[in-house]
């Protein structure tokens, strides 16, 4: 079996994370990121926790013409991970055409080299935001597609549709489409971790670089919502427990024991947490009191979902393993690590 994967996005948050399980599983990685949204440092984390440091090519998805010298050069590779995609419910409000032609073009140029190239597969990374507002709980990969609440959830919908086009036109053989919940946490080395460049979009950082003294206060988005506590209930699972997936999905696909040509799996813990209960277990697991004030609803943002994962559990053999307080209290000593006077970040 051609262990030669295809990582983009790969010094970003889950692709860092996935990575190194590739690697500790044997996969050869090269890693194509444009470090909009990370660091080159990212690298020296992978190396330390694996022994191994990942080819590296900083390239922008949107310029084909880089794309293409890339997949000339580096012959071989028998499946693609595709991370890399802006990813900010928030942001996609409010600057729609941003990820519309990030997110989109990206896609269509990888696929295209793909066609060419004669790469068979891919992994999508795909998003809950897939659902909308779901009209039942919890969400399975059977529940139906609703209208996006956001441009960045929608670019997820017309992604997963462009790549079953692609499926029918025979131009690409399979895909596994992996709909994330809300990954959280860090590796438990605190060598690679969620690393938010300028203001954080997602709750846990937020959380951490406030209880650390970056951020004044933390913002929670409403409390009015129709859930027990007021606040958002989300689907909250580990980022290694996520990256394991992948390793899972990536086999699957090379030893061509997919089910379908477009194979759909949702990756969460299946259980549903809110915003304050996060805030609770975090100021519980760190012994920090956090500085936090309502304010009114985000647009964009979905008032609650969690995951049905037997179908994932069943089919890939997969289950989440690390607890919801060790998740947070990773994410702290992330953070905590982040701010020596040792690091490089």
């Amino acid at each position: 079996m051609n262990k030669k994967i295809l990582v983009t996005g790969g010094t970003g948050y889950i692709g860092s994370h996935t990575v190194v399980e590739l690697q500790n599983k044997g996969f050869d990685v090269i890693i194509i990121d444009n470090l909009s949204n990370s660091k080159i440092e990212v690298l020296d984390g992978i190396e330390k926790i694996t022994g191994k440091r990942p080819e590296f090519e900083c390239i922008d998805l949107c310029d084909e013409s880089q794309l293409s010298l890339f997949f000339k050069k580096h012959s071989g590779i028998s499946s693609v991970i595709h991370f890399a995609a802006y990813k900010a419910v928030g942001e996609s409000v409010q600057d729609p055409l941003k990820y519309y032609s990030n997110n989109l073009i990206s896609l269509i140029n990888l696929l295209n080299q793909m066609k060419i190239h004669a790469i068979k597969g891919i992994i999508f990374s795909s998003s809950c935001t897939v659902y909308g507002q779901p009209d039942k709980l919890p969400v399975s990969e059977n529940s139906p597609i609703q209208l996006a609440n956001s441009p960045y959830g929608n670019t997820k919908q017309i992604s997963e549709e462009i790549i079953r086009d692609t499926i029918t036109a025979k131009q690409l053989e399979n895909c596994i489409s992996l709909r994330y919940f809300n990954p959280i946490g860090a590796h438990s080395s605190a060598l690679i971790g969620e690393l938010p460049l300028g203001v954080p979009n997602n709750l846990v950082p937020f959380i951490t670089q406030t209880a650390i003294g970056i951020r004044d206060q933390l913002m929670v988005f409403g409390n009015e919502y129709n859930t027990p506590d007021g606040t958002c209930i989300r689907d909250y699972i580990n980022v290694t427990d996520l990256a394991k997936a992948h390793v899972i999905a990536v086999e699957r696909l090379l030893k061509k024991i997919t089910k379908k040509n477009f194979e759909v799996f949702n990756l969460g813990t299946g259980t549903g947490v809110s915003v304050m209960e996060i805030i609770k277990t975090f100021e519980k697991v760190s012994q920090q009191s956090l500085n936090y004030k309502i304010v009114q609803r985000r647009e964009g943002d979905v008032e609650q979902i969690w995951a049905d994962t037997c179908y994932a559990n069943k089919e890939l053999g997969w289950i989440t393993e690390i607890s919801l307080k060790d998740t947070i209290l990773s994410s702290w000593k992330w953070e905590q690590c982040l701010r020596t006077k040792h690091t490089r970040f």
